[in-house]
């Protein structure tokens, strides 16, 4: 008799962040029966492949303070956990994966009053409240930095690092970059992740000018929500809101500027890509800094706040790196010293531990 496939839920939304991570799972678990649990208008809804059935519920994130609106945002949470165990219940799953964010809240509780077991994965150096509440409940919490254990000392944590899509693996893409950026010319890479960064934008056009002169070429992708993202026109710049290949551009970039949420730093490492950060300063908790301080501490990047970083500082950073190739090699090692490449493989055999058990 053929056997019985296992049903894994798995709650993941909002942010590439979020999603990336979840998409490598699900796609090292085959012999799985996987369905995704998202809400609407989100980015789960274009990202998440067909294969995948989205279930899509109700829910909100807590502002701060009690108000009439927080209360509306309570009973909504109710009926999302009883949506979230309707669905595990009426869908006989055997198990819940999570990456974080307030769709984690309804779906942790819903699946341990199912008396189900639940893998959490935390991408970021410093845990997210959501992580740090619901982390004891769980049968594990795998997560992307190691010094994230120490925030969580009542949850059971194994370092897995951060799964990436399955690109950053397959060295054959790096002959795959489809831009016009010739051989042996010094490479800039800009991009803010998933959301872009307006404030890097604005930084980096007023610095350009400089590298251009240097002889670097500069791919700089800003999101689309940069009202001025064609203010900036030269033959060395090529702008563009997001670039599919990713992991081509990062092994091809001499040296990368870049926000610090835990996506766009995972990729870095596993390209071995010298980077430049510059941490989103309105971050849940200032967390980026704490995962930019992971790569800053074993020598993989530079790091520089926002608030203290003006256009001269960045033009004459990068210059110098781009005169020191030693540097940037040296960078690019200490980067792929602490990639976790074989990340999704991991966290899938902790699934099935877990879930198989």
């Amino acid at each position: 008799m053929a056997k019985v496939p296992i049903k894994l839920l798995i709650a993941a939304s909002g942010t590439g962040g979020h999603l990336f991570p979840a998409i490598a799972l699900a796609e090292k678990l085959p012999e799985y029966k996987i369905e995704w649990l998202g809400v609407p208008n989100r980015l789960e809804t274009q990202l998440v492949p067909e294969q995948y059935p989205l279930n899509i519920i109700a829910v909100e994130g807590f502002q701060q303070g009690l108000s009439l609106s927080s209360v509306r945002i309570l009973f909504k949470l109710m009926g999302s956990i009883l949506e979230v165990r309707r669905i595990l219940k009426q869908g006989n799953f055997q198990g819940l994966f999570t990456t974080g964010g307030y769709i984690a809240g309804p779906a942790v509780i819903a699946a341990r009053s199912l008396g189900l077991p639940v893998v959490f994965h935390e991408s970021n150096a410093l845990p997210g409240k959501v992580t740090r509440f619901f982390g004891p409940w769980c049968s594990a919490v795998a997560v992307g930095f190691a010094a994230a254990s120490k925030y969580l000392p009542r949850a059971k944590t194994v370092c897995v690092g951060t799964p990436v899509r399955s690109q950053f693996l397959d060295t054959a893409v790096d002959n795959a970059l489809d831009l016009p950026i010739p051989n042996g010319v010094p490479l800039i890479v800009v991009f803010g992740g998933s959301q872009g960064a307006v404030a890097v934008n604005k930084l980096v056009r007023q610095s350009a000018q400089a590298w251009f002169d240097a002889g670097a070429y500069v791919v700089h992708l800003t999101g689309d929500n940069d009202p001025d993202a064609a203010n900036l026109q030269h033959p060395q710049y090529i702008v563009l809101p997001f670039y599919d290949n990713m992991a081509a551009l990062l092994r091809r970039a001499n040296l990368a500027i870049s926000r610090s949420g835990a996506g766009s730093l995972t990729e870095l490492a596993v390209c071995g890509t010298p980077a430049i950060l510059i941490p989103y300063p309105f971050a849940a908790e200032d967390h980026q800094s704490y995962n930019a301080a992971v790569f800053t501490d074993v020598g993989a990047a530079l790091t520089f706040k926002q608030s203290e970083l003006t256009p001269e500082i960045l033009q004459q950073r990068v210059l110098d790196l781009l005169q020191s190739s030693a540097e940037l090699a040296k960078m690019g090692e200490n980067a792929k010293a602490i990639a976790f490449p074989d990340s999704a493989d991991k966290l899938a055999a902790l699934v099935r531990e877990i879930v198989e058990r």
